[in-house]
């Protein structure tokens, strides 16, 4: 089973926007920015001004994004442009044109997950962009700002450098480009009690991501010619799991798929004995909650992954969904997305380690990988294994 410390919780609820309650970051100190830096740049934190310089003017390295809209942000303005520059990203907003403004008219304030940037205007402050749930975490302290002609130029580094934001807020389309990168070609299997969720999700996730999306069910009743409450009457539910098995294992080797698999006590994904083809790829559980908060879902969740007996506690990450309408599959995607990214980020080799488990045969020695030759019938728990 995966290690608990390994895993990533996220709580969704119908009643809040799909980015609300779902990060788990802590939150450092808020600094804010201050009007009193040399020449018209201003940080979150004093620095030389020929650092600065050299990040005002890098913008021919940058690889430029242009965004319109985004679900994530509280916005005024839908003109905006973001570039990625490899450790750092730039973020520029349009300034109300036909007024002379003062560093004293801008308000920037970041913490590690958050941005808020405000425009004074006739005495008062409008929002021109504000979100808490930034791509990935910056480096606030390193947080500068300066005005370039009409423009309000935000620059901020990241604290993963290696990682590519395709924009500057966690959104639908931000998560579905940036995962690319992240998942390397590993397949996702969806898995909880409901078929129905599962299916959902699974198919939300295959054309965000531009994976191939595969239905257990589907393919258990077109190889039986039968509905799967009929095999279930017809040879009981130990059947129809063990057939499922042999489906998960055709599809193991498969890459760049979402899978979604049979929910309650008929599918294989419920019963611990059954995983060893699903650690092939990354296991989103999708589990309905009667927790109203995040910290009692995470809670909850944490209490699952200790309970072996169950299946699903052997998934990579959980998606604890308080009520359930199919038109919040969508959202249920995201966050299950948001959760992946979460868990991936904090070990990027997980990715490189599934495709090792694939090619030594899916053995059910995960996650401590055995070396080629290992023969799970004569395990003694002596052997090595793979970090």
């Amino acid at each position: 089973m995966a290690a608990l410390s390994s895993s990533a919780t996220i709580f969704y609820s119908p009643s809040l926007t799909p980015f609300t309650g779902q990060r788990s970051f802590s939150s450092p100190t808020r600094i804010r920015s201050s009007p009193h830096i040399l020449r018209g740049f201003h940080s979150l934190r004093h620095r030389e001004f020929h650092r600065f310089s050299q990040n005002a003017t890098a913008g021919g390295r940058f690889n430029s994004f242009s965004c319109n809209c985004l679900s994530a942000v509280s916005t005024t303005t839908l003109d905006y442009e973001f570039t990625d520059g490899g450790k750092e990203v730039e973020l520029r907003l349009r300034l109300k044109t036909g007024e002379t403004l003062s560093p004293k008219d801008i308000s920037v304030d970041a913490d590690g997950t958050s941005l808020a940037v405000k425009e004074k205007r006739n005495g008062l402050l409008v929002t021109l962009l504000e979100t808490n749930q930034l791509f990935e975490k910056i480096m606030p302290s390193e947080t500068i700002w300066y005005i370039d002609e009409d423009q309000l130029v935000v620059n901020m580094k990241k604290v993963d450098g290696e990682l590519k934001w395709p924009d500057v807020v966690e959104s639908w389309e931000s998560l579905t480009a940036g995962m690319m990168q992240l998942l390397k070609g590993a397949s996702i299997y969806v898995v909880g009690d409901s078929t129905e969720i599962n299916q959902k999700v699974c198919r939300e996730l295959a054309v965000g991501l531009g994976y191939s999306p595969l239905d257990s069910m589907e393919l258990l009743e077109s190889f039986s010619k039968q509905t799967i409450d009929s095999w279930i009457l017809a040879e009981g539910a130990d059947s129809v799991a063990e057939a499922e098995s042999f489906v998960l294992e055709s599809l193991s080797s498969h890459v760049r798929t979402v899978v979604s698999t049979l929910g309650g006590k008929h599918g294989a994904a419920g019963r611990a004995d059954k995983w060893r083809h699903l650690y092939s790829g990354f296991t989103v559980w999708v589990s309905q909650t009667e927790a109203t908060d995040e910290e009692s879902a995470k809670e909850e969740a944490r209490r699952n992954k200790q309970e072996r007996e169950i299946g699903y506690s052997n998934a990579d990450v959980v998606v604890k969904l308080q009520g359930w309408d199919p038109t919040h599959a969508k959202s249920v995607a995201q966050a299950s997305l948001s959760a992946l990214k979460q868990l991936i980020i904090s070990d990027k080799g997980l990715p490189g380690k599934k495709s090792l488990y694939i090619r030594l045969g899916c053995r059910g020695d995960w996650p401590n990988i055995k070396p080629p030759g290992w023969d799970p019938s004569s395990d003694t728990g002596a052997h090595p294994s793979f970090s």
